[in-house]
């Protein structure tokens, strides 16, 4: 079963490349107009059009054999991935390009209107510099780059983020506490098993008091995680390992033949879970104890704004006193935002992931941007309303795009510590 309507929307992506490519291979012949070398001319213009045209046509035939029965593969990824490197290259490249083509154009009328054009049998409008053409190419470089290392590095290139958050109530016995926390890691989506196990060494090396996962372990279909079970489940911490699920481990952004085939196969995803060594929690909550005192960590189903809301944070208190320190599995940070932050319920802190960052931003000391804060508030690090403490994870794989640049790849360690109170 194919989407004819993502094919449509493709294929007039496809074409505006192509128009991009026409007045690309114009700029290029400028470039080389003075070139000694025939053959270095034809390489540069031949080449840069059979290339371009090639990766257009390589992303048509890519989701020409999508089908909805499976969704993305890393081989829809990568002809994606491809084509998004080349379209934004083209961009930049057509955007200094025709910023000069522009100052020619006002040269022209300029001349034409104050008769102060060429001579006789001239244009009135000059011809494009050389070195417009050089610029577009240097401009265009950047993102060409910088994409390639986010497809062939950057999507592993983990990163440890290390919080500690302070709390008058801690319990004493708790004062210390580790926890690691992973999301995201859209299994599916792999290409490199031996790359990807860095993350998973880098997660084991900080020996957590406990483990928990915030969601995603699938992009579609519980079998994608079946090759990295034994990997995944080398994961573990002395206070156990605690898992949720999000959005897209539901099924519901794929075409199943019938429901009872889609329910099937989130049970077996459930399965999966246990065979990773993780306690699934659906709406509930489990008590965690250390040295005769307590914390309750609750975990619900996904609620998103704008996505799946059937998580529920009521029947996932049930049984939890009132006065317990408790620690939040949500996967979608908008659920802290609209149900936990002003909740009557104190919930001290929330981990969350479902973002990405979306696998690219710049993260400087003192500067942070993703386009992804235009669709969430909370995208990424540490959020607080009052101490009641939301953490959202970066996501450790990768979706659509088979790359990450700028929002690396995120092992979280939170380290809770106990506020001394001084009078």
């Amino acid at each position: 079963m194919h989407s004819s309507g993502f094919l449509k929307v493709f294929a007039i992506i496809a074409l505006i490349s192509l128009l991009f490519d026409w007045y690309i291979h114009s700029g290029l012949k400028t470039l080389t107009a003075d070139w000694p070398s025939n053959l270095w001319r034809n390489v540069v213009l031949w080449g840069y059009l059979i290339i371009s045209v090639g990766v257009t046509a390589l992303f048509l035939f890519g989701f020409g054999a999508f089908s909805t029965a499976s969704g993305m593969r890393p081989f829809h990824e990568w002809m994606l991935s491809l084509f998004l490197t080349f379209f934004i290259t083209k961009l930049v490249f057509i955007i200094v390009l025709s910023l000069g083509d522009l100052g020619r154009f006002f040269v022209g009328v300029f001349n034409l209107i104050s008769g102060s054009g060429g001579g006789v049998g001239q244009s009135a409008f000059p011809g494009r510099r050389k070195f417009i053409s050089e610029i577009a190419v240097l401009a265009a470089a950047v993102p060409f780059t910088s994409f390639f290392y986010a497809m062939l590095k950057g999507k592993y290139d983990y990163k440890l983020h290390k919080t500690t958050l302070y709390f008058d109530d801690l319990p004493d016995a708790f004062d210390g506490f580790t926890i690691t926390q992973l999301s995201d890691i859209h299994s599916g989506s792999f290409d490199n098993t031996e790359a990807m196990q860095r993350g998973i060494d880098l997660a084991k090396a900080q020996k957590s008091d406990l483990f928990v996962f915030t969601g995603d372990l699938v992009n579609n279909a519980a079998s994608e995680i079946e090759p990295y079970i034994d990997r995944f489940g080398q994961i573990k911490a002395p206070y156990g390992q605690f898992s949720i699920l999000g959005n897209h481990d539901y099924g519901d952004y794929i075409h199943w033949d019938s429901l009872q085939e889609k329910a099937a196969n989130l049970d077996k995803l459930k399965q999966h879970h246990k065979a990773l060594g993780y306690r699934l929690l659906l709406d509930e909550n489990v008590t965690i104890e250390k040295g005769g005192q307590s914390i309750s960590l609750i975990g619900i189903q996904n609620w998103g704004r704008g996505f799946i809301q059937i998580g529920d944070l009521n029947k996932a208190l049930q049984g939890v006193p009132p006065d317990a320190f408790k620690i939040l599995l949500s996967h979608d940070p908008t659920h802290w935002e609209e149900q936990v932050r002003y909740n009557p319920t104190t919930i001290h802190l929330t981990l969350s992931g479902h973002t990405h960052g979306a696998q690219f931003g710049v993260e400087v000391p003192g500067f942070r941007w993703s386009p992804v804060k235009y669709r969430y508030v909370d995208w990424a690090g540490l959020a607080n309303e009052k101490n009641r403490y939301l953490y959202v994870n970066r996501g450790f794989g990768f979706l659509a795009f088979s790359g990450r640049l700028g929002i690396w790849p995120e092992v979280t360690v939170i380290e809770l510590k106990k506020k001394v109170v001084t009078l």
